[in-house]
């Protein structure tokens, strides 16, 4: 299993996430920050958890965002 962690406040829209896992993120047309797909908000801290099969993708993301507001575990 795969938990993903996504900080949405601090999002800065870069895109990134969206480009690498485009299936979990979509981007927000109201304030320009992307959204994790089907994830549960608590104190605007975004969590899902998911397959193994889609660790690489979003580790990528993470990886890639140049805020790091996203966290991926492996469990």
């Amino acid at each position: 299993m795969v938990r993903i962690i996504h900080h949405r406040i601090r999002c800065i829209g870069c895109n990134y996430c969206i480009e690498a896992a485009p299936y979990r993120w979509v981007m927000d047309d109201a304030d320009g920050k992307s959204i994790l797909v089907d994830a549960v908000e608590k104190r605007g801290i975004y969590t899902l958890v998911t397959s193994d099969d889609e660790y690489t993708d979003n580790l990528e993301a993470a990886e890639l965002c140049p805020v790091k507001v996203i966290r991926i575990e492996k469990f």
